[in-house]
């Protein structure tokens, strides 16, 4: 798996989501991570941004 060199808090700072979310979608797609500066496999990053984009959509 590559990597996206695309850490949690870039994610949450790019889709303007809080970093606890991005933490939140990690532990439940099952994502290790150590920290916000941990940087996501490409898959994982994907998944996460995915994840986030159906939540906020079912927010609104």
């Amino acid at each position: 798996m590559g990597f996206a060199d695309y850490s949690i808090a870039e994610i949450a700072e790019d889709y303007k989501i809080s970093v606890e979310m991005v933490c939140q979608l990690c532990d439940r797609l099952g994502i290790r991570y150590q920290d916000i500066q941990t940087k996501l496999a490409l898959e994982d990053a994907k998944a996460v941004i995915l994840a986030a984009q159906t939540t906020e959509k079912k927010s609104s």
